[in-house]
């Protein structure tokens, strides 16, 4: 048997050269013993042949209507023995007429089969073994890839913050892969004011980080042509439409602040609400609209309010609400707000909210989604007011819509006033109004459901104070109500509801009533000459 090792052996490995003939035939290569290139299509009959019959096959013999038999045919190929390895064809050992033009005998065909047994595995072995080089050698490419690419995201993201006097900005940026979708941006005009981009693309990695790229040049262009924030987002809304890939779309924050007066106008495609966080609570901006490049011809509503010193503004994608622990919960919209009410003042909070964040995902927390986090505040002096016409806030708060909440109310705006030191009685009055306005708002605007706020606002502008109180109740306008006949409340003539319109009216100096898409505000004024 060892003698047939030894003759197979040399017979199988040796390579004769063949110098200045520069095409060499399959038979040729055969007959020298160098390796035959053969690929077996799955659907050929010959591979279903060998799987099924596995011994040595007489290739001369076998008549089946398979390129691959007549490619074995044509290359001189005597004999073929499948390799195969757990009921898979890995390979063939082919082998050419005998130099001594001899049959293979019986004992040359048990040699080959037990050359083929052992051999097999080994080869599985080495074909596992230089797949699993090359998928390393790919999987090191597409990292490098990736590397260059988070490069270059990065090289699109600020270089450095803006630097304003009496404020402070802080971002934190936290791909879940090497690429992301979020982005922030900073845009700065010759005016002084300061243009907040915020945004995150649907999907992750490398499709989001090229839409991100896109979305970021267009909103530029945008902010660079257009003066107010709606008209930013309208405008790249439609050049984003039409070439945006399917299924794929973005939200986006965008704001101006003015440095100088603390007055910030924002419009909003779809992202998250950000957050004034004040010594008073949180008020959100719910300026709405609809992801850019989701669908054409929209506009985008505007919200504005002012900073005051001590306040802050945070701004923030998906990734932070959505990160589940390990126990499957999600971090949700309640914990971010309980966190932000018992988070310490100014751009620390950033800090504060990624150490929670981290703390309620667990230290083997795998990413979902990019985070993003952006905090801006105001640390700087009370802003100098202008002449007559200046507008002029005091507060601007949010009160859940539950019972008893028109008390803080009422308690929060006579704290706003105190300065204006109006007369025991007006201030009676103004307490009276706004408390029977917010239950109003609370009650039949948004109907007791806690999640609909009540926005209240107070400012003062040409010599009148002026309190606005908006529900979130629907696009209704608010009916006029009869004024109320005592006499016939008293007899049941007339419904006993329908007093709070009527004593607000008698407790200002004037009432208006506006209703703009799904709010209601009421407007009370009161003079302050003379008061």
């Amino acid at each position: 048997m060892a003698s047939y090792w030894q003759k197979y052996r040399d017979f199988l490995f040796r390579r004769e050269v063949v110098e200045d003939e520069p095409a060499v035939s399959d038979r040729k290569r055969a007959e020298a013993g160098q390796t035959l290139e053969l690929e077996i299509a799955p659907d050929d009959p010959l591979m279903a042949y060998l799987l099924k019959m596995p011994g040595i096959v007489d290739v001369d013999e076998l008549q089946l209507d398979s390129p691959a038999l007549l490619a074995l045919k044509k290359a001189g190929v005597k004999i073929s023995v499948p390799l195969v390895s757990q009921g898979e064809l890995i390979g063939l050992l082919n082998l050419g007429a005998r130099r001594s033009e001899q049959e293979y005998s019986l004992d040359d065909r048990r040699l080959l089969s037990s050359l083929a047994a052992q051999a097999a595995p080994v080869l599985r072995v080495a074909q596992l073994a230089r797949q699993q080089q090359a998928e390393a050698r790919k999987r090191e490419r597409i990292e490098h890839e990736l590397r260059v690419a988070r490069v270059i995201q990065q090289t699109l993201l600020p270089k450095e913050l803006p630097s304003l006097p009496g404020w402070e900005i802080k971002v934190h940026w936290q791909p879940a892969q090497a690429v992301s979708g979020d982005f922030y941006d900073f845009v700065k005009f010759s005016d002084g004011r300061l243009g907040i981009l915020i945004g995150d693309v649907t999907d992750k990695g490398v499709p989001a980080a090229l839409v991100m790229a896109t979305t970021r040049s267009v909103l530029r262009s945008a902010a660079e042509r257009q003066d107010s924030p709606g008209a930013v987002l309208q405008q790249a809304n439609d050049l984003l439409c039409p070439d945006i890939p399917a299924n794929m779309y973005v939200t986006c924050l965008y704001g101006i602040l003015d440095p100088s007066t603390g007055r910030l106008v924002v419009a909003n495609a779809g992202h998250n609400l950000p957050y004034r966080c004040t010594p008073r609570g949180l008020i959100e901006l719910r300026a709405t609209g609809v992801p850019l490049g989701l669908m054409s011809d929209v506009t985008y509503e505007e919200k504005e309010t002012t900073l005051f010193p001590g306040e802050s503004l945070v701004f923030y994608s998906d990734g932070l609400v959505e990160a589940h622990n390990p126990q499957g919960e999600m971090f949700g919209f309640p914990r971010l707000r309980s966190l932000l009410d018992a988070s310490p003042a100014g751009v620390a909070l950033v800090d504060f909210l990624v150490t929670e964040l981290e703390r309620f995902t667990g230290a083997e927390w795998e990413q979902e989604d990019d985070v993003t986090l952006m905090a801006i505040s105001y640390n700087g002096t009370p802003f100098a007011q202008g002449g007559a016409n200046t507008d002029q806030v005091l507060a601007e708060f949010e009160l859940k819509s539950q019972p008893g909440n028109e008390r803080l109310a009422m308690e929060q705006v006579a704290g706003a006033v105190r300065s204006l030191n109006l007369s025991p009685d007006r201030l009676e009055r103004l307490k009276t109004a706004v408390a029977e306005g917010t239950m109003n708002a609370m009650e039949h605007g948004n109907r007791y459901r806690e999640e609909l706020p009540v926005t209240i606002r107070v400012s003062v502008t040409d010599n009148h104070l002026l309190v606005q109180i908006t529900d979130y109740g629907g696009d209704q306008p608010i009916p006029d109500q009869p004024e109320p006949d005592l006499e016939a409340k008293l007899h049941g003539l007339q419904s006993p509801r329908g007093w709070g319109l009527f004593l607000i009216k008698n407790m200002v100096d004037e009432l208006r009533i506006k209703t703009e898409e799904q709010r209601h505000t009421l407007e009370l004024i009161f003079r302050l000459e003379g008061a």
